[in-house]
Order: structure tokens, then sequence, then C-alpha cells
């Protein structure tokens, strides 16, 4: 009796985690049939990066956050460029149809994530085939902190890919004080990895998506047609999800070796971060490293949250030309 009853269990079990493994995987399907990739690819070392250009003149590069995808910045901020930049958007390692940094592990119990300055190495290898030179770096969200790596490799390499400045907008950039909750603890780790992950991925309905994507924009109101362009669903892709909370929740380290180089950086800085922003709070981040980022100029956007690039886009392209400006001026 006790044999038949772990069997059983067994069998249901099995279906369970079959019937997941399909319904994750058809989700992912119709996702990459509905947001097809926007641009071409480069190859680096191997892994392929997804990229949009567009535009004429100096060079900006857009860095999306987490979760997210260079749908962030086709939607509404490349095309506010365009007429005065060369423009390059890129899927940041791991997310959108970019691979994921090589010889990062990718397995479904691993737990180690791409590093800032990993993906930064690697975007700047695809800037270079681009021929990219002497960018503006502007970063969103986790993006900010890897535009911040990609300065930071400036002190060390010579290469025309230097950034000529950096623009973060409602960026990463310091550390910040306690844990980042139990979704980011449980999914991060080898449990997470195996089990939660694609428990979400296979069931997580389309008005909690919804409700996330408010919750990020708050307390102002979602663009109308954002949701459905920038395909939401792309970030709920198994892998992708392992990839993005790894990078995640293996990230506050890095921010400290980061941050204590932040007084070495001479190129201009330029920062766009709300006060209502609760996802990166500005206390924590913008009014830290100004502290200790001499070139550092911030633009705080009052009862602004977590998306100024689409909620206050001509502050967000102030920001840009201020950058170059300086950049081109040596200030």
């Amino acid at each position: 009796m006790a044999l038949n009853g772990i069997a059983n269990t067994a069998i249901i079990l099995g279906i369970g985690a079959t019937l997941t493994y399909f319904g994750a995987e058809y989700r992912a399907s119709k996702a990459e049939r509905t947001h097809a990739p926007l641009g071409a690819f480069v190859e680096v070392d191997g892994a392929r990066v997804h990229y949009v250009q567009d535009g004429e003149g100096p060079h900006v590069i857009l860095l999306h956050g987490a979760g997210g995808n260079l749908r962030e910045f086709t939607f509404d901020l490349m095309g506010r460029l365009t007429d005065n930049y060369t423009v390059t958007a890129f899927d940041r390692p791991g997310l959108g149809y970019t691979d994921r940094v090589p010889g990062v592990p990718t397995g479904l119990i691993a737990t180690q994530g791409a590093s800032p300055q990993a993906q930064a190495e690697m975007l700047r290898g695809a800037a270079e085939i681009l021929g990219i030179e002497a960018p503006i770096v502007v970063g969103h969200s986790f993006g900010g902190i890897v535009s911040y790596a990609w300065a930071l490799a400036g002190l060390d390499t010579e290469s025309p890919v230097n950034a000529a400045g950096v623009v973060s907008l409602a960026g990463v950039t310091m550390p910040w004080p306690g844990d980042l909750g139990g979704y980011y603890t449980i999914n991060g780790s080898a449990f997470g990895g195996a089990v939660t992950i694609p428990l979400i991925a296979a069931l997580a309905p389309e008005g909690r998506i919804q409700d996330g994507i408010a919750d990020i924009f708050a307390p102002q109101p979602v663009p109308e047609g954002y949701s459905n362009y920038v395909g939401a669903r792309l970030a709920l892709r198994p892998d992708t999800m392992r990839a993005n909370i790894r990078q995640v929740n293996t990230l506050r380290p890095h921010v400290v070796e980061m941050a204590a180089r932040y007084p070495e950086l001479t190129l201009p800085i330029e920062i766009v971060h709300g006060d209502a922003d609760t996802t990166v709070p500005i206390h924590v981040h913008a009014l830290e490293v100004i502290k200790v980022a001499p070139t550092a100029n911030l633009t705080t956007l009052e009862g602004v949250g977590h998306m100024p690039h689409q909620t206050n886009p001509e502050e967000t392209v102030a920001a840009i030309n201020r950058a170059a400006e300086r950049a081109a001026s040596g200030n």
C-alpha cells in the first residue's frame, strides 16, 4: 500500500512537471511569435547580440533595465533622438534576444548571474564590431549600472568604444541596504531555477503582468499601447527569467566593487531620477552617487516614478543632449 502511494505520488508529480514544462514552452513560443526580433544580430565570442540601430550623428547607446528588452526604447525614446544621433539599442545579455554571457553557468540549478562588468564587456565587443565610437551610454534601472561598468572599463582599456558620457535613468548605481526580498531569494536559488520559475512561466495570469507594469510606472499611468508593444511575456520565458533573476540576485557585491572607483571617473555623467521611484529609490542611488562621482549632475523629477524616459521624455532627451555637449566641450 505504501509503495503504491509513493508510486502514485511520483506519477502525479511527473505529470504536473510535464504539464508545467509544456505550458511554459508554449507561452515562450507564443511570445516569440508575437514579439519577434526587431533588429539584427552581431556575434561576440560565439554569442549573438541583438540590436537596433538608426539615425545619424554622434553615437548614443541605450541599455534597458531588469526584465526588459530593447523595445523599451524603440517604443518612443529612440525616435526622439535619431535626428541628431546614431542610436543603438541593445538587448542586454540573457534578455530579449541576446545570448547570455559566455562562461556563465546556465543550468536549471545554477545561481550565478552575469555581472554588470561582464555584460558591458560583451556589449562593448558588439559596439566595436558595429563601428561605434565614443558613445554616450544611456542606461535605465539595471542598465544604469551596466552603463557605469562601461565607463569604468574605459579607465583600464584604450578603445574607440570607451564612453564619452553616461546618462543614468533611474539607474542602479550604489549598494543598497537589506536584501531583495523573497521573490529574488527563492527564484534565484537552485530550487527556484528548477521548480518555481517554470511554474511562474506557465501560470502567470495576464492581469498580474499588467499590475506589475502599472506598479513600475506608478504614480504615473502606463502609456497607451506600451504593454502590448514591449512584450512582457518575453521576460517570462524560463531561460530569460533565470538569467534576469540571477543577474539581480548577485548584483550587490559588484556594485560595492564598482562604487569604490566612481571618484576616478572624469567623463560627463547626467542622472535623471524621480523622487517617487520606489523600485530604485533616489535617496539610495542618485543622491548618494553624486557625493562620490565628481562629474555627476542630477536632475530630480518631482512626483515621478521609475520610468522617466517614458513619462518625461523631454527631460530625458535634454539630459542626453547635455552629456553630449559636455563631452564635446571637455567639461
